[in-house]
């Protein structure tokens, strides 16, 4: 384990992005509200319209942005957790057939879809814990997170199941914001670009929030868009990248439910608060349905009823799980490590995938 001075240098330094994104939109409503619309809109109505619009759109970037850092994400349910006898019986056993049926005998009683490529549940030997549907361990937060989608360093925090909707709405805000000053500062940037008169440091301010608006809204159009893809899709990045296997195959659309069922099983059935940083999904992130279900005698999830930890919806299940090469193998172990070859990084993104 590393000394207390250097964990507390890392969490120190896994600040500085968040300090930046801060220290950027502090500077942008210094450079729009001041520069621009007081010291260079002529036009009184100009400056109230512009200024009536810009603030709704800021608080909601803020507000989604702050949800998205400091909400929690999640810890998986005791019940989950091997007791320390169930520990070292499995510990104790080095043939993975063997470790393989202690799992499946300790998850029978479990609401589990998700299994490896040797047909175990899969298990956290970090947490100690088997791993709920769609959760995974991050090797930066130190946990298992329930329906990980990535751990982002803009927000220094993981996204899953608890603050993906403020993720997505932090995008969705970012580059409405970005937008707004790029096209109402558009005509007084060509003015100062061209030679118009005006203070240097306005002008500065004014020529600088153009290109700043302009490079971070080319940025948040792809990922915004591609979220809003997986949203539809009932993906997270990970799955996106390693598609669930099903005892008949892989299928990448395993959790799919039609798009708009997709949509509301991140933003929840109340339309009221779709577009609010508010916690609305009708999930529990331990249990999700699928459209489909099969019965397997081999299972140790039946065709029966999967009860949920959440709504009380019991929901038919189906066997799945993101790869694994055994049940305690190596490549389980890189991706929890979180090593040089198990970390893939998104490039535009820079979300770093841990399993």
């Amino acid at each position: 384990m590393a000394p207390a001075a250097v964990r507390v240098c890392c969490a120190c330094v896994r600040w500085f992005p968040v300090v930046f994104i801060t220290a950027v939109v502090v500077w942008s409503y210094y450079a729009y509200v001041v520069a621009l619309c007081v010291y260079t809109v002529p036009s009184i109505a100009e400056k109230v319209l512009y200024l009536l619009i810009y603030h709704p759109i800021l608080v909601l970037f803020l507000w989604a942005y702050a949800k998205t850092i400091f909400t929690d994400v999640g810890s998986v349910p005791r019940s989950f957790y091997l007791t320390v006898q169930e520990i070292n019986r499995l510990e104790r056993e080095r043939g993975e057939e063997a470790q393989k049926n202690i799992l499946l005998e300790l998850a029978k009683d479990k609401p589990i879809l998700n299994r490896t490529h040797a047909g175990s549940a899969r298990y956290c030997e970090k947490c100690k814990c088997i791993k709920p549907d769609r959760a995974h361990h991050c090797s930066v937060c130190g946990q298992c997170v329930l329906k990980m989608d990535h751990h982002c360093p803009w927000v220094n925090n993981c996204v899953g199941f608890t603050n993906y909707k403020y993720f997505v709405l932090f995008l969705g805000y970012g580059l409405l914001y970005c937008l707004f000053i790029a096209f109402t500062s558009l005509k007084y940037f060509i003015e100062f670009w061209t030679g118009g008169s005006s203070k240097e440091a306005v002008k500065f301010h004014v020529l600088f929030v153009f290109f700043v608006a302009m490079m971070f809204g080319i940025s948040l159009i792809s990922l915004f868009g591609y979220h809003i893809y997986l949203t539809c899709s009932n993906r997270s990045t990970l799955e996106s990248f390693r598609s669930p296997i099903f005892q008949t195959g892989s299928d990448k659309n395993g959790f799919s439910l039609g798009k708009l069922n997709n949509f509301k099983e991140v933003f929840g059935e109340r339309k009221l608060f779709w577009f609010l940083p508010i916690f609305s999904s009708d999930r529990d992130g331990v249990s999700f349905p699928t459209l489909k279900s099969q019965t397997n005698s081999n299972s140790y999830q039946t065709m029966a009823q999967t009860p949920s930890f959440g709504d009380g919806i019991a929901y038919p299940t189906r066997t799945v799980d993101i790869p694994s090469d055994g049940l305690l193998g190596d490549r389980q172990r890189w991706m929890e490590e979180g090593d040089a070859d198990g970390g893939t990084q998104l490039s535009g993104s820079s979300t770093n995938l841990i399993k």
